[in-house]
């Protein structure tokens, strides 16, 4: 049996439909043709150079990459430009292109859901939940054990992919933890959410000075959790491996395969 780039965009859409994404999100196709033959694919959590090449140098077809690549308005794809140049270097090797960011996030398996399932929460579900109460953003659920903010904090780093920045933990190291709030990628958004600043603890990527500060100086007047922060990339990376099975039953035959190339920014930290 062989499968068409139109296919793997079928098969997409079933997964992760379109509809699901935020109304600030730009997923869905940004290069191929959709009458190509798609016969390997390669699940990446970014499209930057490095795993552009692994793509053009394993003959890749298709490369599905969390976050989109032309996220944001540009004006100009010349070659003298990252973005020009990775998507000239696709286009040239019949390389397709397709991004599932936010529709990614919020269906059953998806980011925050596959970071939930691995630390073995119970009971999760969305905290931000759609009209089916199924999916939705992030997820917040119970320890089967009751454990410390320090020893979850552990636990993490050795769950997820290394990085220089590893996981930072704003709290006390033997606070009891239980009830545990979470989202993958940049979550800051949610720190004020009532069923985040229910839980004992939020996990999540990117957070920055002053809305962690905030909510800290909040949690000492009305409560609210401990924070986790940990690498966006790693606490993305983790999804990669559920999609790349789902992909392999919505299309048989065809090779896919998670990139093991770390694009966590960050190169290395000095600890003072």
């Amino acid at each position: 049996m062989t499968f068409s780039l139109s296919d793997a965009l079928a098969a997409v859409e079933r997964r992760w439909p379109l509809a699901g994404a935020e109304p600030w999100d730009a997923p869905g196709l940004v290069t191929g043709d959709p009458g190509a033959e798609v016969t390997r694919v390669l699940l990446v959590v970014d499209a930057v150079a490095a795993t552009v090449d692994e793509a053009v140098e394993g003959g890749y077809d298709l490369v599905i990459a969390h976050h989109p690549l032309l996220l944001r308005g540009v004006t100009s794809i010349a070659e003298d430009r990252y973005k020009g140049a990775l998507l000239a270097r696709l286009i040239r090797s019949g390389c397709a292109l397709v991004g599932a960011h936010t529709n990614a996030d919020v269906v059953e398996s998806g980011t925050s859901a596959v970071l939930a399932e691995r630390l073995g929460l119970v009971e999760a579900r969305p905290i931000v939940a759609s009209a089916d109460g199924v999916t939705g953003l992030g997820r917040v659920g119970r320890l089967a054990e009751p454990t410390t903010l320090g020893r979850l904090a552990r636990r993490l780093a050795e769950l997820l992919p290394p990085t220089a920045t590893g996981v930072r933990a704003a709290g006390d190291f033997d606070r009891p933890v239980e009830t545990v709030a979470l989202c993958g990628g940049a979550g800051d958004s949610l720190l004020a959410d009532p069923v985040v600043r229910a839980a004992d603890v939020y996990i999540t990527a990117d957070l920055r000075h002053h809305p962690a500060s905030e909510a800290r100086e909040q949690a000492l007047v009305g409560g609210g959790p401990a924070l986790v922060d940990v690498s966006h990339w790693a606490s993305e990376w983790l999804w990669l491996e559920r999609a790349a099975a789902e992909l392999r039953i919505e299309l048989p035959g065809v090779e896919v395969v998670v990139s093991e190339l770390r694009t966590d920014p960050w190169d290395f930290q000095v600890v003072q």
